[in-house]
């Protein structure tokens, strides 16, 4: 059995096949249609691509947990690529689904032409912290499994990093989308492909040559101190931080996630 054998990946497609194509790639508890919106507003101009990561939406994973790991989906996505007839694109990613794109763009270079990273980290420097973050997400992964899935949600959107979406007066409207997911498949993600689990990528940041853009909003702090330090490894990478948003940017100021990546998917630095 091969990699791709053993997922049935959810993905759709929209605008022309004959433009660029951009593939997305979705954080923790979301799935792809997270980006509907914002793909309206670039469909006329790039072929987009979005796909349900492992433990979300409508894909279904046949093998077992390593299924769910980052090197695995990595590798997954590669082959899904591949016969999706798509040898390079731009790459969108947002949080989880932009430590995976990140690793993607390291490990398989010759299949980017561009890279947007929305409030991502290349993981956590040291043994001692992941080992910290690990136990934190195992935790986390039971309580998906045994709490009640909506006081899972609203708790999880009470952390001080979504500081700004509680003020958001669509909420309640994200929360309930994201009663979409199976909460027991989450929590595989979660032990497999959560920042606890995930290799750090902090050495290999320097050796990269893909144009990278680091979105980080305005007052999503802890991600914009990641982000400054993330800039200065790579001459080739531009940050920007958008205003009047934290964490989850393109549900925040849509329009300024859209005008950022067209600009820079239309003009990569370095091309």
């Amino acid at each position: 059995m091969n990699n791709l054998e053993k997922y049935k990946f959810y993905y759709n497609f929209r605008g022309n096949h004959e433009n660029k194509p951009l593939l997305f790639l979705h954080g923790f508890l979301g799935n792809s249609q997270d980006f509907n919106e914002v793909i309206d507003l670039l469909s006329e101009e790039f072929y987009c691509l979005t796909v349900d990561l492992p433990g979300h939406g409508k894909t279904r994973v046949f093998g077992d947990e390593d299924c769910y790991t980052m090197s695995a989906t990595a590798s997954a996505l590669m082959e899904l690529l591949d016969s999706l007839k798509i040898p390079k694109c731009g790459l969108i990613g947002y949080s989880m689904g932009g430590r995976l794109a990140l690793y993607l763009v390291l490990n398989f270079p010759s299949r980017f032409s561009e890279v947007v990273l929305e409030s991502t980290s290349p993981g956590l420097k040291t043994e001692e912290a992941r080992l910290t973050r690990l136990q934190l997400d195992l935790n986390l992964a039971q309580q998906l499994e045994l709490m009640d899935f909506q006081h899972f949600l609203i708790k999880w959107y009470q952390q001080p990093i979504f500081q700004s979406l509680q003020k958001h007066k669509d909420l309640d409207k994200l929360i309930e989308k994201r009663r979409e997911n199976n909460p027991v498949e989450l929590a595989k993600s979660l032990r497999n492909m959560g920042t606890g689990k995930q290799p750090s990528l902090w050495t290999q940041l320097s050796k990269n040559k893909i144009p990278l853009l680091l979105l980080v909003g305005e007052v999503d702090h802890k991600f914009r101190s990641i982000n400054e330090e993330m800039m200065s490894l790579s001459d080739i990478t531009l940050l920007k931080i958008i205003p009047n948003c934290g964490h989850n940017i393109h549900w925040e100021n849509m329009l300024e996630y859209v005008k950022s990546i067209i600009q820079f998917c239309r003009n990569p630095p370095g091309t």
